[in-house]
């Protein structure tokens, strides 16, 4: 019974999201499969860990959002999620907490706790970064760039990934029987997979340059034309990034603890 009443809760949750507009359909039914298989693995601090990451980041794309209306415009996608960026950023918690229900490990929980941690330090950093005063500085040649450009760093967006790893870190830690050191290592390899997005989106990420007015941007058609090509391979979008940034920091954490 009482398992019935949280799948109604994930399902309830989910609609209510997509009620407000911050998934699409797709993103809702992705968000419920998400929660239903977190909350297999971890029961409910594993849902509470994704309310808090979901929620916290659903109020950041909202605070400010005019000011962030002109930064929307060079995306590949608005700030309603659907299926594919559900899961680019909740795709690695799912996954772990799948293998950690059928094996019990606590290797996989660690995966767990850093692929939120890491989900969520980006999100923040996204949401937060673009609000800077000060244009951020591209890693790639350490040159200013307009804000949202994708591997580019500012000091607010700096400080906001650190604050969202902190606290998954610390929730994490509250909810889960994990030693004070355990923590300190998902805190660190949380920290580096907001490090692999910047490397990733910096040297790799597709970016592309309006035809008609020459803007740079992240959409692969804008002004009714197909946009060129600039720079980056043309498979890899911002949601693979994010993919790639979740996946990659528990994988290096895992090999590290091996």
């Amino acid at each position: 019974m009482f398992h019935m009443v949280i799948s109604f809760c994930i399902l309830f949750v989910s609609f209510i999201a997509f009620k407000i507009q911050a998934l699409s359909k797709s993103g809702a039914l992705a968000s419920s499969f998400v929660g239903a298989s977190i909350y297999l693995g971890f029961g409910i601090k594993g849902l509470a860990l994704l309310g808090i990451f979901f929620v916290t980041s659903s109020l950041w794309s909202k605070f400010k959002a005019k000011q962030k209306k002109v930064i929307e415009e060079k995306l590949e996608k608005g700030s309603q999620r659907d299926w594919v960026q559900v899961f680019a950023n909740g795709g690695v918690a799912a996954i772990t907490s799948l293998i950690f229900y059928y094996t019990n490990d606590m290797i996989w929980e660690i995966a767990f706790l850093i692929s939120m941690a890491s989900a969520t330090g980006d999100t923040w950093s996204s949401e937060i970064g673009p609000l800077s005063k000060t244009n951020p500085i591209s890693i790639k040649n350490f040159n200013k760039v307009p804000a949202g450009t994708s591997g580019a760093i500012s000091m607010l967006g700096t400080i906001g990934a650190l604050s969202g790893v902190l606290l998954i870190t610390i929730i994490g830690y509250i909810l889960f029987p994990i030693h004070f050191k355990i923590a300190l290592f998902v805190l660190l390899f949380g920290i580096v997979g907001n490090g692999i997005d910047t490397i990733l989106g910096a040297f790799y990420q597709r970016s592309f340059c309006c035809k008609v007015c020459h803007m740079e941007m992240e959409r692969s058609t804008h002004c009714g034309e197909p946009a060129r090509l600039k720079s980056g391979e043309k498979w890899l979008t911002n949601d693979g990034v994010n993919f790639l940034s979740c996946l990659g920091a528990p994988v290096l954490a895992l090999i590290f603890l091996m």
